[in-house]
């Protein structure tokens, strides 16, 4: 009944929004999110769990089946305009709050205007360092898709994800110190030595550096320039005490399951978390972010280029899990190494 109800509501709000450039709605996430599960969800058998089920006269074991596969975890988006994110109904309802946390707590402290974001600053003959220097928001939201039944895992064929549906676990306009001030990831050693957590492979061939986690990237493609800054919301969301104003992404599982949930994302390792563009390109496949295209006649960017400047992906992330047939969980065992 409430997954009805929230239903409805979004598809109310979807209806009250104008049209724009590079918009998406739920509707639209979660058809474009179905249509890549065959090649982004991996299902697979992995393992066998092993339960100990006793009564007042004795013990027995049960066994059940382990399986493991990519859940769809959150829809992380990165935009232009304060409060403008391209996901529609998340627009209508988040967007004004963004907007006035930014400039109500922050606007004074900052050295450029909160609405600022997409503007680029083209370097000179002295300060080279500032070419295709662009700064955006970022959003990370829980995925709609796990609205469905089928997404809560209580079969055991499927597992649970952490992410609780249309919970958002970060969003820059209410992140604005840190986000824009590079304060305090400005003083992380990422920050200051090249090649400790790049986008890429350093030196010979990198989209750019992960830290400092802000909104600010060089990057000449601007696809690139999102990606980066969706792998550093991404990055932040999986880990706990960081120095951001965000929810970390560490939800409860149902009783009935015995869950191994993700570990913290990556970059370019597809064993933390794989990526699925949903906007300016509905793409049906996942892949890491950082890919080598210096023999691509296009580029990686070649195609994903928004008018607008609004992206938007899926992250796919790998859980494992078993039902529950007994009281106590004894051990498991794994046929085959997941992911």
């Amino acid at each position: 009944m409430k997954t009805a109800v929230l239903i409805a509501l979004l598809l109310a709000l979807q209806l009250a929004q104008p049209s724009r450039a590079a918009s998406l709605t739920t509707a639209e996430i979660m058809e474009q999110t179905s249509s890549a599960a065959l090649a982004c969800m991996q299902w697979r058998p992995v393992g066998m769990c092993f339960w100990l089920e006793c009564d007042r006269l004795s013990c027995t074991v049960n066994s059940s089946l382990k399986v493991g596969h990519y859940n769809p975890d959150l829809v992380v988006s990165v935009y232009n305009t304060l409060g403008g994110n391209p996901w529609t109904e998340m627009r209508a309802t988040l967007g004004a709050a963004q907007r006035a946390a930014a400039q109500g707590l922050l606007g004074r402290l900052l050295p450029v205007p909160v609405d600022s974001a997409g503007n680029r600053t083209e370097g000179t003959h002295t300060r080279l360092d500032h070419r295709n220097l662009i700064f955006r928001e970022t959003d990370a939201i829980g995925h709609p898709l796990n609205l469905l039944p089928a997404a809560t895992g209580t079969d055991g064929l499927f597992c649970p994800s952490q992410a609780t549906p249309l919970v958002p676990y970060f969003q820059s306009g209410l992140d604005a110190l840190a986000w824009r001030l590079e304060v305090p990831e400005m003083l992380y050693p990422a920050s200051l030595i090249p090649g400790l957590r790049e986008v890429g492979h350093w030196p010979l061939q990198t989209w750019g550096g992960l830290y400092p986690r802000t909104g600010w990237t060089t990057q000449a493609e601007e696809p690139k320039g999102a990606a980066i800054n969706a792998q550093r919301a991404g990055d932040i969301v999986t880990r706990t005490g960081q120095p951001h104003v965000y929810l970390p992404l560490t939800g409860p599982f149902a009783v009935d399951q015995q869950v191994w949930p993700p570990g913290p994302l990556v970059e370019v390792n597809a064993r933390t978390g794989t990526w699925q563009m949903l906007a300016p390109r509905a793409e049906n496949s996942c892949a890491v972010f950082g890919t080598n295209d210096l023999f691509s006649a296009v580029g990686w960017g070649g195609g994903r280029v928004d008018p607008g400047g609004d992206y938007a992906w899926t992250l796919w992330r790998p859980y494992q899990c078993c039902q529950r047939e007994g009281q106590v969980f004894i051990t498991d065992i794994n046929w085959e190494s997941f992911p």
